[in-house]
């Protein structure tokens, strides 16, 4: 039996077949589960439906996770598929592509309240209207990046809407903590997916970060996924808003080893 057998799980996120919500989405169902996507635009859906079909899915509806209404239509769809379920995976982000590149302190007003709105008041929304549908000892779980703590170039307004994200992982936790609900974060190390391509310099970013962590190698989707399964798993029932770290050590890091000159 998979760890996750028996489990329903909805995933919001995935873009394509490089997504990390797709790396989750196919540890998931090696484990068991059973799944439900929701995508962002109708643009997303022709990449999105195939590769649910590939693990056997077929609630595939689109959300606006910035529109109250939609998400409240998307969560009765949700009862009518699946009545109730386990796991809630919130793998949205979004920053307007000139917020980030240049400098934090452009940051338009608009561009702050957008990046905050869909990257981490998101989280709540999703969680309040699942509350009702969520069966007690459920996970939620999202995914956050390091750039929340230490300034990353051209990460900007992003990086304060990741800190914003892992506050609301923390304040989720203790809210929903006595019905057995968890809520957790993965900071994942950088992975070339398709919100990844609007940073500037991430291929660069993306170089030094392998020569710089303990293990000396870049992070894979199937890494955050293996994770994903232990965390929304009974194997991590104690364990609840706590941000775990998939970025082959990279946080420990205070400085680089010089390399010595040929």
């Amino acid at each position: 039996m998979g760890l996750l057998e028996g489990k329903k799980a909805l995933i919001f996120g995935v873009a394509n077949d490089h997504s990390i919500a797709w790396g989750i989405a196919r540890a998931f169902h090696e484990h068991g589960a059973q799944l439900a996507f929701s995508y962002a635009s109708e643009a997303l859906e022709r990449r999105v439906r195939p590769l649910a079909e590939q693990v056997g899915s077929s609630f595939v509806e689109q959300c606006n996770v910035s529109d109250d209404g939609q998400i409240e239509a998307l969560f009765e769809k949700v009862r009518d598929h699946f009545g109730s379920f386990d796991i809630l995976i919130h793998a949205i982000a979004f920053a307007r592509r000139e917020e980030l590149n240049g400098r934090f302190v452009d940051t338009s007003r608009d561009g702050f309240a957008l990046a905050l709105d869909i990257s981490a008041y998101s989280l709540v929304a999703l969680t309040r209207a699942a509350l009702p549908l969520l069966n007690p000892g459920a996970s939620i779980l999202t995914l956050t990046y390091y750039g929340s703590e230490k300034v990353i170039p051209h990460y900007n307004v992003m990086g304060v809407a990741k800190a914003a994200l892992e506050a609301c992982v923390r304040y989720l936790a203790a809210d929903l903590g006595p019905q057995q609900i968890r809520v957790n974060a993965i900071s994942a190390g950088p992975i070339r997916t398709l919100a990844a391509s609007g940073v500037a310099g991430f291929r660069s970013l993306q170089r030094n970060f392998q020569e710089m962590t303990p293990l000396r190698r870049n992070i894979m989707i199937d890494d955050v996924g293996n994770t994903a399964v232990w965390l929304c798993s009974d194997l991590a029932a104690a364990v609840t808003g706590d941000i775990i770290y998939v970025d082959a050590g990279y946080n420990i890091v205070g400085m680089p080893e010089p390399q010595p000159k040929e």
